[in-house]
């Protein structure tokens, strides 16, 4: 495949529906369940000062993949970085440059913008991608481990400082 049948384009809030199924598919690749909405995803997108970017990949004019991303900052570089939380091409597509496109897009992003780094996570269970990785030069950060609040949990430690603040 030639790399200019490959263009990756800014998500506009008209791309919702695609976006979602974009979410929805990579959801079922990686065994998860979906809250999201097309609401909430033309919500994102279209965001005045948006926190959050979508770009989408065509390939031979055909919704082929996507990647969701946002800026970070680390205080030990002093620097913004670009985090990449979602990146998906759709299976039949994989192995035609879609994903390297994407990635040197944000990488580009990323440079032009002055950011120290470039993260993402990645499922353990998923070498495909965990090789793809590593020949692009990504390195695991095997001292780290990724730690979560959400639901009940989160809902939970927001009452905390909730119920002090009302006490004092």
């Amino acid at each position: 495949m030639e790399p200019n049948d490959i263009r990756i384009e800014d998500a506009s809030e008209h791309d919702a529906p695609l976006v979602l199924r974009f979410i929805h598919a990579l959801a079922e690749y990686e065994h998860l369940s979906v809250v999201a909405n097309e609401d909430s995803v033309r919500d994102m997108i279209r965001q005045a000062e948006p926190r959050t970017h979508v770009l989408i990949a065509y390939c031979d004019d055909e919704p082929a993949g996507f990647a969701v991303w946002f800026h970070n900052y680390s205080t030990f570089l002093g620097r913004a970085g670009l985090y990449l939380e979602d990146l998906f091409v759709y299976p039949q597509l994989r192995g035609r440059g879609v994903g390297r496109r994407l990635l040197s897009h944000l990488a580009d992003i990323a440079v032009a913008r002055g950011c120290g780094r470039m993260e993402w996570s990645v499922l353990n269970w998923n070498e495909t991608a965990i090789g793809f990785y590593q020949k692009l030069g990504a390195q695991a950060l095997g001292d780290w481990t990724v730690y979560r609040l959400s639901g009940d949990a989160l809902a939970r430690v927001s009452s905390e400082h909730a119920s002090k603040a009302r006490r004092r």
